[in-house]
């Protein structure tokens, strides 16, 4: 399979028009059943060095290589990682729950000395979950919506690199207590090793339970009431 691979030809254009800081961003774990979604963000302004050699957008790297890029990206930009819980997901929604996981991204790079005065988000996508989710007492942020930015456009594959790196770790490490789900494969996602996992001990903490009802119609048959499962440490 041919890799992609991204450009600055965006961010180049954003920053010539006179925007002082384009800001890549991407999800991971949308589709997750378990675990939170986690949102990256890559930072680059007028000064910013050629693409790293290599980069992508994540869902086209292997593991090994997507954690070679980490620090090589997190030279090469500003870079941070918001996440939302599972219980966020359950609560209000995962439109809510990308909103919050960017605004809390954002609020990382601004904490490191950002300015958003000037910038820009290139958000990957067909949809624009970030406005809403700015407090009204923030200043407005412009975002630029791109399908497909996260392999066309090298911020926001760098921020889909260190997005997937940091919640895998996350997921890696979730293993070791609760390893009937087989989270370090599959890292939360839906597999056949994770619905028997959920079958044998029930549900766990980290398990999104509204979308496991969903699921349950879906992917589990034989799978009844979910909701009544044991939550399982």
């Amino acid at each position: 399979m041919t890799v992609v691979r991204p450009s600055l030809r965006v961010e180049k254009k954003l920053l010539g028009a006179g925007r002082v800081t384009v800001i890549g961003m991407d999800e991971v774990g949308r589709g997750a059943i378990a675990g939170p979604v986690a949102v990256g963000v890559a930072a680059v302004t007028i000064d910013v060095a050629r693409v790293p050699q290599g980069l992508a957008d994540s869902k086209l790297l292997t593991a090994t290589r997507r954690t070679e890029l980490v620090p090589v990206v997190r030279r090469w930009a500003r870079t941070a990682v918001g996440m939302a819980s599972a219980q966020v997901v359950d609560e209000q929604g995962i439109v809510p729950a990308l909103g919050q996981a960017g605004v809390a991204a954002l609020g990382a790079l601004v904490q490191d000395g950002l300015s958003l005065d000037g910038a820009v988000v290139v958000l990957d996508g067909s949809f624009d979950w970030l406005s809403r989710a700015v407090p009204p007492s923030a200043a407005p942020l412009d975002v630029v919506v791109r399908v497909k930015a996260d392999r066309d456009c090298a911020s926001v594959a760098a921020a889909s690199v260190v997005a997937k790196v940091e919640r895998d770790a996350l997921m890696v490490a979730a293993h070791e207590d609760a390893p009937h789900y087989a989270w370090a494969s599959n890292k939360g996602y839906g597999s056949a090793a994770h619905y028997d996992g959920i079958r044998a001990v029930g549900a766990h903490a980290l398990h999104r339970k509204s979308w496991l009802h969903q699921a349950s119609s879906m992917a589990l048959d034989g799978f009844d009431a979910l909701q009544d499962l044991p939550v399982a440490g």
